[in-house]
């Protein structure tokens, strides 16, 4: 397929499909909020609370959205869902953000889950790349100063997951019913190299960069395993391993999100010591988790496969594929990334009611989750459109 072929196809799906959803199916003008929840079918639930997670990786899309594509419907959605974060989730007695309220702005949980004040810097950031408010950027800049305040482990180093409201220890410190109750995981420190690469775009600040090396290396050290080049996902402070889950969609975002940290910094000899690994990571994908089809099986815990392919695993997947490619010159990767994309096309993508499904099983029967929620926003699919219009376009 001709990249120019290739890159018309993402830049369909981003703006004809996902965002177009978004604008007309999630976002209701009458009440000027988003709804929580929105079944495959199409179905509101006007009810249904809003996440940190949700809200900020909203604004992060419209933002990222039209710094390729400027309408003035994507800057309108992205301001709403700026609104929205300082209007209901804020905390104006403690700074940062809350992690649930109800639709109104009612705070139904108001602990500081380090993941999401990590997702707000990310957003800030990206709506500041977008728009050059100033206010935005101090915002984000004093994000990083209140993660990095609260958010720090200081005896083995890394970042915790979790505080009360104003600041202090908790001790349910899941992110999700599913995940382990420890004070660290990869999946929070993932998100904040994500957050702290981007905000260094905007903010080239010596004390930053500091800390993204050190999260880097930290990645490097403690958390891939240098044997199989997974992730390692749970850990006590002094990263003793809790656990025994392969997530194959975060090995593969991991990849590409790894070397991308390195770049933006601009560290030859980071980058070079990265290589290697990233394409590790991806190697061990490929090897576990990829099956025939282009679709790559969930996780796999204590030895035992979920065999059910969710939709971001896949976003990630042609992504992922496509930097190994870049970065190695080998064609092989390409090719995953093409055949990722075209299982996206035949299974992930709801042609009939727009957007894409949750999941589905290894049968291809959809599981019965609703394709709007807490957790999918236009955020893994929207990232990998705009990732690959990026990337064809180079």
């Amino acid at each position: 397929m001709k990249p120019e072929i290739f890159k018309r196809e993402f830049e369909n799906e981003l703006t004809n499909n996902i965002l177009k959803f978004w604008q007309e199916k999630v976002y209701d003008p009458q009440r000027k909020t988003f709804f929580g929840q929105v079944s495959n079918e199409n179905e509101t639930f006007p009810e249904e609370p809003h996440s940190a997670v949700l809200i900020t990786r909203i604004l992060w899309a419209f933002s990222s959205a039209y710094r390729v594509f400027p309408e003035t419907g994507y800057k309108n959605m992205a301001d709403e869902a700026y609104r929205i974060l300082m209007e209901n989730f804020w905390d104006n007695e403690n700074g940062g953000i809350f992690w649930c309220v109800s639709p109104d702005g009612e705070a139904l949980d108001t602990k500081k889950q380090f993941y999401a004040q990590a997702f707000f810097i990310y957003a800030l950031s990206e709506y500041y790349l977008a728009f050059k408010n100033d206010m935005i950027k101090q915002l984000a800049i004093s994000m990083f100063m209140l993660l990095e305040r609260y958010g720090t482990e200081p005896g083995f180093g890394g970042y915790i997951e979790a505080s009360t409201a104003n600041w202090n220890s908790i001790e349910d410190q899941r992110l999700s019913p599913k995940d382990m109750n420890v004070r660290k995981s990869m999946n929070t420190h993932l998100h904040v190299l994500e957050a702290y690469t981007n905000l260094y775009r905007i903010w080239k600040d010596d004390a930053l960069k500091e800390k993204l090396e050190a999260l880097i290396h930290i990645f490097l050290d403690k958390i891939i395993d240098s044997k199989t080049g997974h992730f390692l996902l749970f850990f006590d402070d002094d990263w003793t391993i809790r656990g025994d889950i392969d997530s194959y969609g975060h090995d593969i975002e991991g990849s590409w999100l790894l070397y991308e940290a390195a770049d933006v910094l601009g560290d030859e000899a980071l980058i070079n010591r990265i290589k290697p690994i990233a394409l590790k990571m991806v190697k061990i994908t490929i090897a576990e988790g990829l099956q025939e089809n282009g679709g790559i099986f969930y996780e796999k815990e204590n030895g035992k496969s979920l065999e059910e392919y969710h939709w971001w695993p896949q976003a990630e997947a042609v992504i992922g594929f496509f930097n190994a490619w870049q970065i190695s010159g080998d064609i092989k990767y390409r090719e995953f990334a093409k055949k990722s994309w075209e299982f996206i096309q035949k299974h992930i993508i709801n042609p009939e009611y727009g957007e894409w499904f949750w999941a589905r099983d290894k049968n291809f029967d959809l599981l019965p989750d609703h394709k709007i929620n807490a957790w999918k926003a236009p955020y893994h699919n929207g990232r990998m459109c705009l990732e690959m219009i990026r990337r064809l376009e180079e």
